[in-house]
């Protein structure tokens, strides 16, 4: 057996990054995992702490301790800001473009004439002082306004009237006139329109859009594409695996924001679901590269929700404990994270943190890796793994999980 999996515990952040002050000011206290143990001093991560969790994050709690024996660091985020999608590019590799601020309202003239020159028919929705478009009757095209503002622009349809097909073509012209971050085409069944248009909202007297949860997309049949800007695929983990046939499994949102045109992708939000898919996959693949993005984290911070992020991070703890019963010397298993999201920060966004790098191989101990310039990194690392050629970005870390190749 020969496999390297790398589970992201989206939005589990170990302290503020130093240049928060300066480009994030309202992170400067942020701490994740120190916002929940206050208020759960009880905790008890056993893998976790079994891991190094408590090594990367420099203090013990009441119930965790160090482990002398862990495999250890933390990263930086080289991305700018605090993203889900732009962390994920970055864990495999991509050096960080830094996108434009934008509003739709910005570029209304040109994201309408794009749209029109495409064929598609535009009306204008919004306030009297902002627009957004309804394209084809039923694709909203406006702000995300449930992330960093600025960052996104999202089209939003009711799949049983529009197929996800018909929506990505629309954001697809989208993406080709505007700068920011991404463009995120998604939708779900039994919702209508009307679900959409009703989920509108003003933030800021600049950015105006759907409230995600709100226009009921989330429910049933969800589909979703995220389309950034400045990633390169070819020089991503994924398709430099493929130069090996080397089998590539993604899962969780990991799935929805990263190109794995050669490889399997399954899409999922329950965290018991997407880390018992980990789990099946361990068990039936003897050689290969899997990660898992367990997204149920991020969203409990979003929802400022520590009862139920401690709750999910007690689920990750019990299936990693059986993650690792499945593992041998010839294996690598990475725990880390994309981002903060503190749920006791006072505000319901990203928060910019250092992430842990907790690294498990039987028989391999105490190995301090440091802390990190960027979790591309990791996927440097895989591809020394696997013997492949380097991605666009990062330095490996994988020389001294790699003696069981000299034996």
């Amino acid at each position: 057996m020969n496999r390297f999996i790398v589970i992201v515990l989206d939005g589990f952040g170990i302290g503020a990054m130093e240049d928060a002050r300066e480009t994030r000011p309202a992170d400067v206290h942020a701490n994740t995992l120190k916002s929940i143990l206050a208020v759960y001093p009880d905790l008890q991560l056993p893998t976790l702490e079994k891991l190094g969790l408590m090594n990367a994050a420099g203090f013990e709690s009441e119930n965790m301790r160090f482990n002398p024996e862990a495999n250890f660091g933390k990263s930086s985020l080289m991305h700018d800001g605090a993203d889900t999608f732009m962390g994920h590019q970055e864990i495999l590799g991509t050096f960080p473009k830094k996108p434009v601020l934008q509003c739709l309202n910005d570029q209304l003239v040109p994201v309408k004439n794009a749209l029109i020159q495409a064929g598609y028919k535009v009306e204008e929705k919004g306030t009297d002082k902002l627009t957004y478009f309804l394209v084809e009757d039923y694709c909203a095209v406006a702000d995300n306004i449930d992330s960093d503002l600025g960052q996104a622009i999202n089209c939003i349809a009711p799949l049983d009237f529009m197929p996800f097909e018909k929506l990505l073509e629309i954001a697809r012209v989208v993406r080709s006139v505007v700068t920011l971050n991404r463009v995120i085409p998604f939708g779900g069944t039994g919702n209508t329109i009307e679900d959409i248009l009703s989920a509108q909202e003003v933030k800021e007297d600049r950015y105006i859009g759907n409230v995600a949860v709100k226009t009921k997309s989330y429910l049933q049949g969800y589909q979703v594409l995220h389309l950034g800007y400045g990633v390169d695929a070819s020089v991503q983990v994924p398709s430099l695996l493929k130069t090996k046939n080397i089998p590539t499994v993604l899962l969780g949102k990991v799935a929805d924001i990263v190109a794995n045109p050669y490889g399997k992708s399954v899409s999922c939000v329950n965290s018991e679901e997407v880390l018992r898919l980990t789990i099946d996959e361990i068990k039936t693949m003897s050689h290969g590269f899997i990660i898992t993005n367990v997204q149920e984290t991020d969203l409990a911070g979003h929802s400022m929700n520590t009862r139920w992020y401690k709750e999910l991070l007690e689920i990750a703890d019990r299936n990693l404990h059986e993650i690792l019963s499945l593992l041998d010397e010839k294996d690598l298993l990475i725990v880390m994270a994309d981002h903060g999201n503190d749920p006791e920060i006072g505000h319901n966004r990203h928060t910019r943190e250092y992430v842990p790098l907790l690294v498990y191989q039987p028989k391999t101990l105490g190995v301090q890796l440091g802390k990190r310039r960027t979790m591309s990194d990791v996927g440097a690392s895989v591809c020394d793994w696997f013997d492949c050629p380097p991605p666009q970005n990062g330095v490996s870390f994988a020389e001294p999980f790699l003696t069981w190749k000299m034996r």
